[in-house]
């Protein structure tokens, strides 16, 4: 039957819950735009109050949206809405660093931070919520994932090259926004097939096919309009409540911020992982570390060129080169872990166990970056049959019968 002669049953709580979450957004969207000053316990409850509300409005409109486009690009656009948090907080300190390079720290300790978090607890966590909820012992992507699996195994590999260089320049900025670009495009072209609706989405999918893709677009950029507005004054507000406990500046903006900025990827995540869809909660997180290591990444050159007034490399420090070195070392073993296909409770516990140890113990980073390798070396000899497979469909390439 097609989705024009559907209809979904409506209870009045759907209505409620719809209500509930834009009013939640409400009053930190007031004081993020009207730049009210509030203590940080406030400040943290009412910001991370609004980020919640936006995040069940994104994940509403996510799941709306593949009744007219593919899962992977509906994820996609999710993906790009939610990190948006990120981009935001790493844009400020990109953009202070061309005039104080002391700031240059904190960016790339914030977009190295959100990168190991996505993987090293984002992934471990869905995959056990789903354990948890399921009593299965893996969860299991669907074939068109291995486009963002491909994607992510472009941008690890280049990635590389950014330490050996030790610097960030406009070609960086050309390669990584292509790659992105080519992986959004390449979501665009897989086929789009009617989800299964549950909660407040089926009062849009009621509607008629204007009003629904209009009503869709609408909750996309409202909940984009308020993580925006909303993500620097709550990450300000967790580190000035951080730095009330004692703790160091660096470590606050490298882990505590975000957690901050990725919390509406990885509340849409848990929520759709309790509901038992794992795998697109799994695509989504995914997709935004895709999103961070290309677009994010590639951006903070081109950010500091235009608040520098000039066109000049953004240098890498010793600590900054390690930072992204462990970084991409990681991104190489979570590309082995899910060609795939699965991701295993083993796996979810080496995601875990490594990314603690590098943690709590900051003087082993590097070590841990080479047990990742090594790691993401022997899971890819166990996994290379999935390896061609990966490279068709992530190109789009038609496969011999």
């Amino acid at each position: 039957m097609s989705h024009e002669h559907r209809h979904y049953d409506i209870d009045p709580y759907l209505y409620l819950t719809l209500i509930l979450a834009i009013v939640a957004t409400l009053p930190g969207m007031y004081l993020g735009l009207t730049h009210t000053e509030v203590s940080p316990a406030l400040g943290s409850f009412l910001f991370g109050m609004a980020i919640f509300g936006a995040a069940f409005l994104l994940s509403w409109a996510a799941e709306v949206a593949q009744i007219d486009i593919s899962e992977s690009l509906a994820v996609a656009i999710l993906a790009l809405i939610a990190v948006l948090p990120e981009y935001a907080v790493d844009f400020v300190f990109t953009w202070k660093s061309a005039h104080d390079p002391t700031q240059a720290h904190f960016a790339v300790a914030n977009m190295t931070g959100a990168n190991r978090l996505l993987v090293g607890l984002g992934w471990p966590v869905i995959l056990f919520l789903y354990v948890l909820v399921s009593k299965k012992k893996a969860v299991v992507l669907d074939e068109s994932q291995r486009v963002e699996i491909f994607y992510l195994a472009m941008a690890t590999l280049y990635s590389f090259t950014i330490p050996l260089k030790g610097s960030l320049n406009l070609i960086d900025t050309v390669i990584l926004v292509t790659l992105f670009v080519l992986y959004t495009r390449r979501a665009a072209q897989l086929e789009s097939a009617e989800p299964e609706l549950v909660g407040p989405v089926k009062i849009i999918a009621n509607m008629g096919t204007v009003g629904r893709r209009v009503t869709t677009a609408v909750l996309f950029l409202f909940a984009g309009f308020v993580i925006f507005f909303v993500a620097e004054p709550f990450a300000e507000s967790l580190v000035d409540l951080g730095k009330a406990f004692g703790i160091k500046e660096f470590l606050l903006v490298q882990w505590l911020a975000p957690i901050a900025s990725e919390s509406p990827e990885f509340i849409v995540a848990a929520t759709w992982t309790l509901r038992g869809n794992a795998g697109s909660a799994l695509k989504a997180l995914i997709s935004s570390k895709v999103n961070q290591w290309t677009l994010l990444i590639g951006t903070i050159p081109l950010v500091f060129a235009i608040s520098g007034g000039a066109i000049r490399p953004f240098v890498l420090d010793t600590l900054q080169d390690h930072e992204l070195y462990l970084t991409a070392a990681q991104s190489l073993f979570a590309v082995a872990v899910l060609v795939n296909l699965r991701l295993t409770r083993t796996e979810g516990v080496l995601l875990f166990i490594l990314f603690a140890a590098q943690l709590v113990i900051e003087q082993i980073r590097m070590e841990v970056a080479i047990v990742y390798i090594v790691l993401a070396i022997v899971f890819h000899i166990m996994h290379r049959k999935s390896l061609i497979p990966a490279a068709i469909t992530g190109l789009g390439l038609k496969r011999r019968v």
